[in-house]
């Protein structure tokens, strides 16, 4: 067992945010998967919708994560769709601690209402299309996660306290 910490959850839920603060406290490596590929492509990920579709994508960030999931002491954030692969979710899970960053659905609407680097959400409605993503990837998110914290209006610092402890609960369990 690694000392690696995932990320998951939807578009939104404070992924990258928290993963950064939270790799800063435990003196770790972060990483953004969905910034690792853009990083390589060197283009964005709306673009690599456009030419590649969501399948192209989806190849690429499994790419990505099998490769940084076997690293050792990293936090890494996981795109909102990583759980979509099978293989994706056996490699989070047997390489690290899964924790499934969960916000209701308003919430998450107010935090990507202005962002147009989402292209999942660049629709005429994307309350509902946020909400048909959550009725597919909830039960994914639930499956992979060893830990499901609620991001909710939290404070980026209380957050970042409650991940803290529920590891030190989680690590004590598994020893």
């Amino acid at each position: 067992m690694t000392n690696n910490i995932f990320l998951i959850g939807p578009m939104g839920a404070g992924k990258t945010t928290m993963g950064r603060q939270l790799a800063k406290k435990l003196n770790y490596q972060f990483f953004d998967s969905d910034h690792v590929i853009e990083e390589r492509t060197g283009a964005d990920i709306p673009l690599i919708f456009e030419k590649e579709g969501e399948e192209g994508f989806r190849k690429r960030e499994q790419l990505v994560i099998d490769e940084l999931t076997q690293m050792n002491n990293i936090v890494l954030a996981t795109g909102g769709g990583a759980v979509l692969l099978p293989e994706n979710r056996h490699n989070l899970k047997n390489r690290g601690i899964v924790i499934y960053l969960h916000s209701s659905v308003d919430h998450l609407i107010e935090r990507t209402r202005l962002d147009k680097n989402r292209p999942l959400l660049q629709t005429d409605d994307p309350a509902a299309r946020l909400r048909e993503i959550m009725t597919t990837r909830e039960p994914l998110y639930k499956e992979t996660a060893d830990i499901i914290i609620n991001t909710g209006k939290k404070s980026i610092r209380s957050v970042i306290n409650v991940i803290l402890d529920q590891l030190n609960i989680y690590q004590n369990t598994k020893q």
